[in-house]
């Protein structure tokens, strides 16, 4: 799933090598991919791209004529000019671009990539909830506090949430919990002061610096940058580079990775 840091990635790729390009035609292979079905891409025809800007883990294609926002759902992505990933995905939809190509992809069993052409990309319902977003400079302590206090939910739920943290996933979920030393398991509400200050400093430092470490790389190497880079996500069997001890994994809904000995407090 793509999340914050690799999206904020892409788009700063597009930003350098999209803008003021021409978009000649939009081609969709799969039509249920389009959620606003009285905006046709074709709108998009002859626009010309004027930015690009991240929500959470949607992106948000500017143009002269209107917004196309990419939501990228679990397995939804983007490639640039043909170059494919190592898995390369079926093509969902093909922008050409005066001479450059972007294609939107899906490798999942069921579709997940959605397309919406509006005026106002908070019109579309995903981005108008998201809450607030690590990566932006300006979020705080207390924006963590706001999103936690108080909440009997468990952590590892509380922060894929979209509407209470913006650009979270199942990946970055698990390096947060695990450098905050927190058990997935415990509830928000349960956390002192000193756990909440822990998790602010870990939800910060793993999301900035996975942005910045993806920085210029690729949009079709970003998905093994990620994987490469992780330290307890997907490494179940393996040993902690922390404590020694040995990564579980929990087989749920999705599969994710915990230390038991890192991760033991509340």
């Amino acid at each position: 799933m793509p999340e914050s840091p690799e999206v904020q990635a892409l788009a700063e790729f597009l930003a350098e090598h999209a803008v003021s390009r021409r978009i000649e035609t939009v081609d969709l292979d799969e039509f249920r991919a389009l959620k606003t079905r009285d905006r046709p891409l074709t709108e998009l025809s002859g626009a010309t791209i004027t930015g690009v800007r991240r929500f959470g883990k949607h992106l948000d294609l500017q143009t002269d004529a209107a917004h196309l926002v990419i939501s990228f759902g679990r397995a939804g992505w983007a490639r640039w000019d043909g170059e494919a990933a190592p898995d390369e995905a079926p093509v969902i939809a093909r922008l050409p671009l005066d001479g450059a190509l972007l294609e939107l992809t899906d490798a999942g069993d069921w579709l997940s990539l959605g397309l919406s052409v509006v005026d106002d990309p908070l019109s579309v319902p995903a981005l108008a909830k998201l809450g607030p977003d690590p990566l932006d400079p300006a979020f705080g302590q207390a924006d963590l506090d706001r999103a936690v206090s108080g909440r009997r939910k468990q952590l590892k739920a509380l922060l894929q949430e979209q509407e209470t943290l913006a650009g979270i996933g199942n990946a970055y979920s698990d390096e947060i919990l695990h450098a905050a030393k927190l058990s997935p398991l415990g509830h928000g509400s349960a956390l002192d002061e000193g756990e909440r200050e822990r998790l602010f400093g870990a939800v910060t430092t793993t999301l900035r610096d996975a942005a910045a470490a993806r920085r210029g790389v690729p949009p079709h190497r970003l998905k093994e940058a990620k994987v490469a880079a992780m330290r307890v996500h997907g490494r179940g069997g393996q040993t902690c580079p922390v404590c020694g001890d040995t990564i579980l994994d929990h087989d749920a809904a999705a599969s994710w990775q915990y230390c038991p000995t890192c991760e033991a407090t509340r």
